[in-house]
């Protein structure tokens, strides 16, 4: 099995077959997909597998170019994406225990799987489909023991129909092995590096089980505030031929990486503090972002070549083509807190709500209250901030909070002051321990000793945002003014760029002298974008653009550039060498 992984939910649905084509003409019979639950159930009960989430289509386009498919349905999948899959609306449910067999989540698994394996089921090998291979879980002995939990998940696949091959996937340790492995089920690995001794532990427990690295990370994943990870070509085929040459079979991870559209990037936390994914996906991967066939792909196709891998009949595609480069000046809309608070129907309570007491799962949330504070400086202090808060009194900047500086000086005059805290969730953790914890403001807001009492919230689900509701923010309120003296303090808010095209290509979209913010391009959510890098431009597929006309709109939560930038090259800041060892 020579496999590689590419998820249909980072990758525009006009743009599967192409990139199919591409892994294809890598030397590859397989590609993988995991299925993220909260992707097709963002709300309960309305399960949703048409458009982007499509999941039959992209499988019957696999197998039209001759690729087998392996299908990782978790329920949880970790991959970098927000909740590790996991819905909002589920791991929010007061007492929950997700990745356990807790009855609840059992129970809610049971519903999604009555909906998802079915479909799955329908497409196997043995019906005339490309399914060959379904993982049970996912890297669980990195989590938990629960033995009893991961049978469970594997006779709830077999019980709804999955007759094909069924494999765990973990870590080459000891340690990963005995909490994830299920006897009677073939155990795969998931590595980096040193194919020889992930070999020889996997046949040391499993002799008679062949050897299959489930995960092989040819590249790795970035966060905010790092460097663009990434790995050598050739250090990556001799890896690849490595474990071909152990007798191995393979899986790519990514052969394509795609897109974190939307707010769909997760989060790590490392144990001091949260880690947010960026919007690209790259992940170093030998298919790159936006298609482009890299030196990686190269040097892996001819490893899989001279391993009898590549066909090579297969054609080699061209890379696709992109605009020409352009600056588009912006123009400023409304200002940040002004449009903000003329956003929808407030919600008041004594005390601030979560994202999930407000039924929310992403985006931000402005929260407000009017405390009487005498003359003098006071500390205010945020608990259980998750994850970042602009403060403003008055409408003035005050500070900038995060979970590790959740308190900031306050001015008193003796007057009532109108205290915000615009509050962002940067990404749901997809890894560990913390998996499936909350959002927005979970303990309480105080001055001193003083909790504060009497909140309005404004829910803003970015994500949910209509294409009509992106057209109208711009004009909720007046613009800040050039000089950075608006009503909420620095020249923050909304603006929009037009952009007029002949025939739509693909670009990468660069905000030079903007801080920290999202990007619409004619209604549909692209991503975020922030100063801190990484990543500084964002790639803008070509179905996103229509001949003629197009909008792009900026929420700018710092300071708004002047123009937004075209370019013809993706830059995703600078390098750093990272190959995952397990030491």
């Amino acid at each position: 099995m020579l496999s590689g992984s590419l998820h249909y939910f980072r990758v525009h649905p006009e743009q599967w077959a192409d990139r199919l084509r591409r892994v294809a003409a890598l030397g590859l019979n397989t590609v993988d997909t995991y299925v993220p639950w909260n992707f097709h159930e963002r709300t309960r009960g309305d399960v949703r597998f048409d458009g982007r989430r499509d999941l039959e289509r992209f499988v019957g386009l696999a197998r039209r170019e001759r690729l087998d498919v392996i299908v990782r349905p978790g329920p949880y999948i970790c991959a970098e994406w927000d909740n590790g899959g996991l819905p909002a609306w589920l791991t929010g449910t007061p007492g929950m225990r997700p990745r356990t067999s807790h009855p609840p989540f059992l129970e809610a698994v049971a519903r999604w799987f009555d909906e998802l394996i079915p479909r799955v089921a329908a497409l196997q090998a043995r019906h005339g489909g490309p399914v060959v291979a379904v993982q049970i879980e996912n890297e669980y002995g990195s989590y938990g023991d629960d033995h009893a939990y991961v049978r469970w998940v594997r006779d709830a696949l077999t019980d709804r129909g999955v007759t094909e091959l069924l494999y765990t996937a973990d870590g080459p340790t000891p340690l990963m092995l005995d909490g994830g492995t299920v006897p009677g089920e073939l155990a795969a690995a998931t590595f980096g590096s040193r194919p020889g001794a992930a070999a020889g532990l996997l046949r040391s427990r499993r002799p008679d089980e062949p050897f299959f690295c489930a995960e092989f990370w040819n590249g790795w994943f970035d966060h905010w505030g790092g460097k663009h990870h990434v790995r050598a070509a050739a250090d990556a085929a001799d890896s690849v031929a490595g474990i071909l040459g152990a007798g191995g079979s393979v899986s790519l991870y990514m052969a394509h990486g795609g897109t974190n559209f939307g707010l769909w990037a997760g989060a790590n936390h490392d144990g001091d503090r949260l880690r947010p994914a960026v919007t690209s996906y790259d992940s170093d991967a030998p298919v790159a972002e936006h298609g482009r066939l890299t030196p990686k792909f190269f040097a892996l196709r001819e490893t899989l070549t001279a391993l009898g891998g590549a066909d090579p009949s297969r054609p080699v595609p061209p890379d696709p083509p992109l605009l020409a480069p352009r600056a588009l000046p912006v123009t400023r809309g409304a200002a940040l807190l002004e449009a903000l608070r003329a956003t929808g129907e407030p919600v008041r309570a004594p005390v601030p709500l979560s994202f999930e007491d407000l039924g929310q799962a992403s985006g931000l949330v402005l929260y407000t209250a009017r405390p009487l504070l005498p003359p003098g400086t006071y500390e205010l202090t945020v608990s259980g901030l998750h994850d970042r808060a602009q403060v403003f009194a008055d409408g003035v900047p005050v500070a900038v909070l995060d979970r590790e500086t959740s308190s900031c000086a306050l001015a008193g005059t003796g007057e009532r002051v109108r205290l915000e805290l615009l509050v962002e969730n940067q990404g749901r953790i997809n890894y560990g321990p913390l998996l499936g914890q909350g959002k927005g403001i979970l303990g309480g807001v105080r001055v001193d000793r003083r909790l504060v009492h009497g909140w309005t919230m404004h829910r803003l689900p970015l994500d949910e945002w209509t294409p009509a509701d992106v057209a109208a923010a711009p004009s909720l309120a007046a613009a800040p003014s050039l000089t950075g003296t608006s009503a909420s303090g620095a020249a923050a808010g909304f603006a929009t760029a037009r952009l007029t095209v002949d025939e739509p290509a693909d670009t990468f979209v660069a905000l030079p002298g903007f801080g920290k913010g999202f990007l619409w391009v004619n209604g549909f959510l692209l991503g975020r974008y922030w100063e801190v890098g990484p990543q500084r431009t964002l790639y803008l597929p070509h179905p996103l653009l229509r001949a003629g006309r197009n909008t792009l709109t900026v929420l700018e939560l710092q300071h708004l550039g002047e123009r937004v930038e075209l370019c013809d090259r993706p830059d995703l800041g600078p390098t750093e060498e990272f190959v995952e060892t397990f030491e």
